[in-house]
């Protein structure tokens, strides 16, 4: 790829390249570009400028890249085609360094893609390729090349007709919604597109109605996919702003509600917590979101649908998941996760779930990725080694968790909060409550786990249980000489004791899927013990030294 944008300029003699120019009601142009107050990735971007396009372990040489073999149905596929890079490319370079490459991969692009509706023509992918297109605008139409300038801007308009009619098509949930925010921001933006404001608008409120709980949170339950949402909302509040119009209240209170539903689900270090097959995350990607999306929301505490309950004391963080798994079709990565919870001390996490890949996958060894949707894979109860909702062998997610009932109080001494789940009655006849309750300094969490029988269904024989707390990295823990308790040792935070009665008390190897989706070696404690038709009440406690 040519260093100084000459490849463009040769690309834009193509009679391909000529004909996307003549289409549509020339002379297209940009009403206004949407400004994006989201900075992207200094070091991606300089990777880009370098030539390669890093993502998930994997690397993209852009030299004389061939969009036609770049597939958009896997992850890196997806990422490039959607153009969300040029974000890190304008975090890098300036527009006037950061141009010859944006023009030379969208020339690029136009030739592969631009005149025929192709796998790179999903609705999901057309709305992000839109949005980031509007956005980066300067960085796209730099150079003074007519026919490369109106080839550009008349895909894009053939792209926003084309997305009016299919836009719901598009999976339910952040695809759909990403498809008619797309719309949206091009009908504000393209001069050609003004006509279609009203059914764009139409088609994302019923899209967000659809796949946002009241609360806030998608119903997909991914922290990954809500910061996702956050941002594609963000984006389009710009695209309001560059037009001159008032961004609609109604996705106003969508953005707001969004956040707070994200901010519910962060740890004390900047990073997500790890549910429904995701990971920590980027935290300065996250960071720069949350600075830069233009909503403010603070934690919600207390949601319905979104069921991250949120426990915070000088610093203590708990989340707990008091929800069942999402529904099959809105989710490929659903996890066996009720009741598991999460723990940081400031800037320290303590308990952890094993986490995902996210999207990324591959990297990982057969079958792991799979075994990290497990309930053992989370911090909580699991009977019997089985999944309080079971996975089935093709991924999806099958009979299990349905009813989560939930209560929460505070008082002068502490934050509680119960939780029940029946993802246990079909076949044990047990259900599995969980209680918890944060002092108001911080400094002290007890739970207690109890199995309590329901139904008909009567175990005849005891049955194993095992309640696991999967440790951060770096974080030690040195068993008691009685077996009932640990000290809890870490590089980020005091030390924390913790005991336990009604279990034993072992200490076993775990793993967990960092933010590069790579498995980093770590500790769990495991309490396990046998429950009977009568049930079972083990009590837990961790209290910080200091």
């Amino acid at each position: 790829m040519s260093k100084g944008g000459g490849g463009l300029s040769r690309l834009a003699t193509l009679p391909l390249l000529q004909r996307l120019a003549s289409r549509g009601k020339p002379p297209l142009r940009l009403i206004g570009v949407a400004r994006d107050h989201v900075t992207g990735s200094k070091a991606r971007g300089e990777q880009l400028l370098a030539g390669r396009f890093v993502s998930g372990g994997e690397v993209v040489e852009l030299q004389d890249l061939n969009w036609s073999q770049i597939d958009p149905a896997t992850p890196v596929g997806a990422e490039l085609h959607g153009f969300g890079w040029l974000r890190d490319l304008a975090a890098a370079a300036t527009r006037e360094k950061g141009a010859p490459l944006a023009e030379d991969l969208a020339g690029r692009w136009l030739l592969a893609h631009g005149a025929k509706v192709d796998a790179a023509w999903t609705p999901a992918l057309w709305g992000e390729r839109l949005l980031f297109w509007l956005a980066y605008a300067p960085y796209l139409l730099s150079r003074r090349d007519a026919e490369y300038r109106s080839a550009l801007l008349n895909t894009a308009a053939r792209a926003s007709r084309h997305l009016a009619g299919t836009a719901d098509e598009a999976a339910p949930g952040l695809p759909r919604i990403t498809a008619w925010a797309g719309l949206t921001a091009a009908c504000l933006l393209l001069s050609s597109g003004t006509a279609r404001l009203a059914k764009a608008e139409s088609g994302l409120s019923r899209a967000l109605a659809s796949a946002q709980y009241e609360d806030g949170g998608l119903m997909s339950r991914s922290p990954a996919e809500q910061a996702a949402l956050v941002d594609r909302l963000g984006l389009l509040r710009a695209a309001y702003a560059a037009a001159r119009h008032e961004f609609p209240q109604g996705f106003e209170d969508a953005g707001a509600a969004a956040l707070a539903a994200l901010h519910g689900v962060i740890m004390g270090d900047g990073s997500l917590g790890a549910w429904q097959g995701g990971n920590e995350g980027s935290r300065a990607a996250l960071a720069a979101l949350i600075e830069g999306c233009g909503f403010r929301a603070r934690p919600l505490r207390n949601p319905r649908g979104w069921g991250y309950h949120r426990l915070s004391a000088l610093g203590t963080i708990l989340v707990i998941d008091a929800a069942p798994p999402p529904a099959r079709k809105l989710t490929r990565s659903g996890s066996a996760s009720t009741l598991a919870l999460e723990l940081s001390d400031g800037q320290q996490k303590l308990v952890v779930n094993c986490g995902g890949p996210g999207p990324h996958s591959a990297g990982l060894p057969e079958g792991l990725a799979a075994a990290l949707r497990t309930t053992a894979a989370h911090s909580t109860l699991t009977l019997a080694d089985t999944n309080s909702t079971a996975i089935q062998p093709d991924g999806s997610l099958g009979r299990g968790v349905e009813e989560v009932p939930v209560t929460r109080s505070e008082d002068n001494d502490a934050s509680r909060i119960e939780a029940s789940h029946d993802g246990y009655v079909r076949g044990f006849g047990l259900v599995h409550d969980r209680a918890l309750s944060l002092g108001n300094d911080g400094k002290e969490i007890r739970g207690l786990d109890r199995l309590v029988s329901r139904g008909r269904k009567k175990i005849r024989e005891d049955v194993p249980f095992a309640l696991r707390f999967h440790l951060a990295p770096g974080v030690e823990a040195v068993p008691t000489a009685d077996g009932l308790g640990a000290l809890i040792r870490s590089p980020g935070a005091p030390p924390w004791n913790f005991r336990c009665r009604g279990a034993q008390l072992g200490l076993e190897e775990s793993v967990i899927v960092d933010s590069a989706g790579t498995l980093r070696s770590t500790l769990q404690l495991v309490l396990v013990g046998e429950v009977s038709h009568l049930g079972a009440e083990i009590g837990w406690q961790f209290r910080r030294s200091s």
